[in-house]
């Protein structure tokens, strides 16, 4: 078995700036990624909804990181547990675990990809399709390069390298829309 992946909108970076956030679903397990700053909350809600979604039906809402462009609309999922680097919370319950090869469920697990900062996760997801990474190593399907706000850019080209090593199928970047990694995709 195997899950499914659908970006609810894709984010940018400019004079505005919105997070690109995700729905992953595999069997019972419902996960929203990086439930960040958009224009509009309905632009999370509504595609959710579009895919026979309510807020309360998401099992799990990963951060890839604590920036609130990633984190602001978490409140939106009201039964979710909440995933970081180092923790699962839900309601009054902290459970320490590091993320490195935590599974949410059999098609998605979490692993430990600092760069940007040095708590940054990706998610990684077995579809049909292949591998998708959902992660903030990447801006978008341009990189760029250099992160201009990484904390320790030879981490995140490690980083980088790793996931690229995975072969994934397709990247889903922190802001930008989904793109298939070639031999040109910076690492």
């Amino acid at each position: 078995m195997t899950a499914s992946l659908h970006v609810l909108t894709a984010g940018y970076v400019g004079p505005r700036t919105a997070s690109t956030v995700s729905l992953v679903r595999d069997g019972d397990t419902v996960v929203v990624v990086d439930p960040g700053m958009v224009a509009d909350r309905a632009l999370i809600l509504d595609p959710l909804a579009a895919r026979g979604v309510t807020p309360d039906q998401v099992t799990d809402v990963v951060f890839s990181h604590h920036h609130p462009d990633h984190t602001l609309n978490a409140a939106l999922f009201p039964a979710a547990r909440f995933h970081d680097h180092w923790a699962i919370y839900r309601d009054d319950v902290w459970t320490d675990r590091p993320a490195d090869g935590f599974a949410l469920s059999p098609s998605v697990r979490l692993a430990a990809t600092p760069g940007h900062t040095p708590e940054d996760i990706s998610t990684l997801v077995d579809t049909d399709g292949g591998l998708v990474v959902l992660t903030h190593l990447w801006w978008n399907a341009e990189g760029p390069p250099e992160d201009p706000y990484a904390t320790d850019p030879q981490a995140l080209h490690a980083s980088r390298a790793r996931i690229l090593a995975l072969g994934p199928a397709l990247i889903v970047p922190g802001h930008g829309s989904a793109f298939a990694p070639t031999p040109q995709t910076p690492s």
